[in-house]
Formats: C-alpha cells, sequence, structure tokens
C-alpha cells in the first residue's frame, strides 16, 4: 500500500473489512473523483477491479471514516511537538531538568516555548517560581503554558519584553497577564518557524487517521496571520481538512479571515485547573467562584449577531455558572430571531463540562452542539485527580456527561484540544467508553460516532463522516485485532462478537489492549499519509 493517490483517481479497496451502514459484512469499497462510490463484498468487487486506476489489497486491514478533531490548536500543537514538551515531566525537579537541557540545546532562539506544566500532579503541587526559570535558562526569556493553556509561568527576560509587566505576580499568570505574556512570546515566532509547527502538526494529524481538525483561533490565542497562514496552508498542501474557528465577537472579522464561526475559544470563563473556571459555588481548594469573562446579555448578542449573519456562534464554557451564562444568553437570542433559527444555525459549545440536568435539557432544545474532549476525564477525572481536588469528590463526579447528553439528544463533537490532551483518536474513543464515572460511559460506537461523523455534524455536514455512496473519501486504513460490537456494559460485550447482529465491528479498545495503527489516511480522495513500509 505505498502508492499515493489523488482525487481523480479510481481506487478500489479490497480484501478487508470496511465499517459501513450500507453493509455490515462489507470488505471492499470503491472510491471515485474524491466520493465513495461503492461499498460492498468480495465477491461484487471482481465487477469493478478492471475500471479502476488502482487496486488496493487491503490484507484484512480494516477501513473506517476517517477522525474529526472537533478542537485543535494546530500552530500549539506542531510547536509542542517540536518544543518543550513537559506533560511527561514527574516532578517540579525533573520539569527544571528538562527547561535547563532545552535551553542549552537552542541557542539561537529569541524566546524559548514550552508547554505542558501540571504543578496539581507533582509532589508538594507547586510550580516553578521564576528566579528557578531565570537560572534554569541562564537569563533568556522563556514562555511555558501550564497543560489547560488558562496560565503560564515566564522568565524575567521574558516580562522585560512585555508591557506594562513591572506589577506581574511571581508565579502563575492568569486573565490579562497571561495574554499579555503569550501574545509577546507567540509574536517573536518567525512566519517560517510558525510554518514548520503547522506542518508538523498536520502531519502528525494524518499519521493518526484524522482526515478534518476544526482550528479553534482568535485574537487571544494566536493571531491572524497565524489564523489565515493556517487555512492557506492547508488549501495549497495535501494534509487534513482544517475547518478554521475565530473567536471574536466581531462577525464580519471572522468572515473576513476565512472563518465558518465567529466561535471556538469565545472565553465565557478560563479552565478548572487555573482555578478560572467560573462556578456557582466555591472550588474546594480555594475560596472564590473562578472567572467570568461573558455574561448572559454578551452572549445573547453574540448569538443574535451570528445567526443573522449566517455563522456559527460558540463559546468555551467550562464551569456550571459560565454553561448557565451560555444557555440563559442563546435562550434570550432565541426568543428575538425564533427558536427554529438558533437550531438551524448549530451553535456550539466548547467543552461544557459541569452541565447541571437543566442546562444539559436547554442543550437538547436550542440544538446546541456540545464539543468535548474525553481525555480530559481520563488524564484529571476519578476520585484522586485534579477535578477532586479542585471541585471535591462530589462534584467531581457530575463532570463530562456523556451518556446523559446522548440520552437528552445533544449532538456530540470528540476533539483533543490538542495541546492540552495530545491528538489521539482511538485513545479519546476509549476515554469515552471507559469514563471515569461509569454511569458517564458511552458505547464505542457512539463514542466512533461522535469522533468521525460528529465533527462533520458539528459544521453543518450530514452526509459525511460514514462510508456510504455519495459520502466524501474521507477514510483511514488500520492494522488492528478483532472486531467486536463493544458496550459499556461487559454482560453486552460478551455476546456482541456474533456476526448476526448485522452491526459493523469496531476494534476492542478495552484497557490495556493494542489501539489500532493507522496505514493510510485519505482526505477528500487524497492520499495524506502512508505508513513506511507499507
Amino acid at each position: 500500500m505505498s502508492e499515493r493517490t489523488s482525487s481523480s483517481t479510481t481506487v478500489l479497496l479490497r480484501s478487508g473489512e470496511v465499517h459501513s451502514p450500507a453493509d455490515p459484512f462489507a470488505t471492499a469499497m470503491v472510491v471515485e473523483h474524491g466520493q465513495v462510490a461503492w461499498v460492498g463484498s468480495e465477491g461484487a468487487a471482481d465487477a469493478f477491479s478492471d475500471g479502476v486506476d488502482e487496486v488496493i489489497d487491503l490484507e484484512g486491514a480494516l477501513v473506517t471514516p476517517a477522525f474529526t478533531d472537533a478542537h485543535v490548536h494546530t500552530t500549539s500543537t506542531g510547536l509542542a511537538l517540536t518544543g518543550l514538551d513537559l506533560s511527561a515531566a514527574p516532578s517540579l525537579e525533573a520539569a527544571l531538568v528538562l527547561v535547563r537541557e532545552f535551553a542549552a540545546a537552542r541557542p539561537a532562539d529569541r524566546v524559548l516555548l514550552g508547554h505542558g506544566w501540571d504543578a496539581a500532579r507533582w509532589p508538594g503541587g507547586r510550580p516553578p517560581t521564576r528566579a528557578e526559570l531565570d537560572e534554569a535558562t541562564g537569563g533568556r526569556p522563556l514562555y511555558l503554558s501550564r497543560i489547560d493553556v488558562h496560565s503560564a509561568v515566564a522568565t524575567t527576560a521574558l516580562l522585560d519584553l512585555v508591557p506594562g509587566a513591572d506589577g506581574f505576580a511571581d508565579g502563575p499568570l492568569t486573565r490579562d497577564a497571561h495574554h499579555a505574556v503569550r501574545a509577546t512570546a507567540l509574536g517573536a515566532i518567525t512566519e517560517a518557524q510558525r510554518t514548520e509547527a503547522q506542518r508538523a502538526a498536520l502531519a502528525h494529524a494524518a499519521s493518526l487517521g484524522i482526515g478534518s481538525v476544526h482550528e479553534c483561533a482568535g485574537p487571544e490565542i494566536s493571531s491572524e496571520d497565524d489564523f489565515t497562514g493556517l487555512l492557506r496552508l492547508a488549501a495549497e498542501e495535501p494534509g487534513p481538512r482544517v475547518v478554521g474557528y475565530w473567536a471574536e465577537r466581531d462577525v464580519e472579522k471572522a468572515r473576513a479571515l476565512g472563518a465558518v464561526g465567529a466561535a471556538g475559544d469565545l472565553f465565557v470563563d478560563g479552565a478548572l485547573g487555573s482555578h478560572t473556571a467560573c462556578l456557582h459555588e466555591p472550588y474546594a481548594d480555594a475560596t472564590h467562584t473562578g472567572t467570568a469573562y461573558l455574561d448572559a446579555a454578551a452572549v445573547a448578542a453574540h448569538v443574535l449577531a451570528c445567526t443573522e449573519a449566517g455563522l456559527q456562534a460558540g463559546f468555551h464554557a467550562i464551569g456550571d455558572a459560565a454553561v448557565t451564562s451560555v444557555v440563559e444568553g442563546v435562550r434570550a437570542a432565541a426568543e428575538k430571531v425564533g427558536l427554529a433559527r438558533v437550531r438551524a444555525a448549530r451553535h456550539r459549545v466548547e467543552h461544557a463540562e459541569m452541565l447541571t440536568p437543566d442546562t444539559l435539557a436547554a442543550f437538547a432544545e436550542l440544538g446546541l452542539t456540545a464539543s468535548v474532549q474525553p481525555a480530559f476525564d481520563a488524564l484529571w477525572g476519578g476520585e484522586e485527580g485534579m477535578y477532586a481536588g479542585r471541585l471535591g469528590a462530589e462534584r467531581a463526579r457530575t463532570l463530562n456527561p456523556f451518556a446523559a447528553l446522548l440520552r437528552a439528544g445533544v449532538p456530540l463533537a470528540f476533539g483533543s484540544d490538542s495541546p492540552v490532551t495530545p491528538l489521539d483518536p482511538w485513545g479519546t474513543v476509549r476515554a469515552a467508553a471507559f469514563h471515569r464515572t461509569p454511569e458517564h460511559r458511552v458505547s464505542v460506537r457512539a463514542a466512533f460516532t461522535a469522533h468521525t461523523r460528529g465533527g462533520w455534524r458539528a459544521i453543518g455536514r450530514d452526509d459525511a463522516g460514514v462510508l456510504v455512496p455519495g459520502a466524501p473519501a474521507d477514510y483511514a486504513v488500520w492494522r488492528t485485532g478483532d472486531l467486536i460490537v463493544q458496550a459499556p456494559d461487559d454482560r453486552v460485550a460478551r455476546w456482541s462478537t456474533d456476526p448476526r447482529s448485522g452491526t459493523p465491528g469496531l476494534p476492542d479498545l478495552s484497557p490495556g489492549t493494542d489501539l489500532p495503527v493507522c496505514l493510510r489516511t485519505v482526505a477528500d480522495g487524497r492520499t495524506v499519509f502512508v505508513r513506511p513500509g507499507e
């Protein structure tokens, strides 16, 4: 499987397993002009073999729709891949060693960039001080974002470059101070460095079977040049599709930049790890309720403007008070322009971690898409995790209620928020199916659908993310073990390998099993990744 096909090539894939609702026993597929043309059995494939440009022998491999990661920060992901990654550092001391080694290896960098530290997971729970970072870098400018990217630490040399930074505290920087420091740090990146990072991120996504990413950009996250440069790169070079969201309340600006929505990380609040998610009740380990950036009136005004302009609105909302503000604002907008128009616009809420029964029901009523990240629970959930530390075990157990969202009919789109958590689609599906809180688990099939078809539906496309005739030819080929129809309940999983169920199987994602390995990724009929040696 070494050929690199183009969108104009007619291709027959055969002798494998094709995951398709059109035929649960399909072993072959024909792709033509960037679309799926036919799905069926091995015997019927013989009729196509002479009329195609290429025949790919799958050798038993699995073909599925390509994944869509519905929340990505592409340049930051690439910088994490090519720069300093502290996500695996087991302690403060280990993190400082990595900073010291990185600074020594990058003598020419104007500003050192790193990401991923999480003091909540370190013995002692303390982040690095400015003096410790000054010493580790030899007095050079350094920016280190926390794993949730809602706070950061920086060296004195970097703060000296930030206007008005004289009064910034010696500790993690949040809100406006963080935005100012981040803007200065990212402003030091050259266009060539930025493009290199974007290419690295998209290539990595393709190697994982990801055919589309939703870029969540904005003036407090990146820059206009970064956003337009990424969209241009994706249009000019083979790779995963990039769907752009620009998080600014200026609707015309979003449209002019090429965004499909003034949405994404338009902050209603911050993050739990940084104590900036906005809560109804105070944190368990702090005396305040976090930070509110937008109220219900501001949400309503933005939803109205976007609905009238024919663009998606969307908001970053994590805490229960922030989600309440979004729901109240969207409902107020619906009262002015009509519920049908608001529902048809498919406005989005990113993260939506702390839902109440009332806000969950409102998501269904208002047609809001929940763009969620199951890896957050895998990383921070559980009785001993960060959520429990911030909120207490009882409140923590309510977070990320995927099963309740599905039961209510709320559309789900899965993503990573990379680089907050890594691009890892099968790991994301596993995290949802084996949620740390059992009542929030969903079936592997439902999780897989949320990470494939769900991302397409979130941008208003109901015809994609599934391998049926007429759908876009976005697919991935996988080396994997036996296929089963796996449910969250072990009693179902025991009988679900029976092929008579007529349901297309998926890999066994039970904890401890090996995840599938991507052999090939195709987007819009064009091959964007082939594993070396295949």
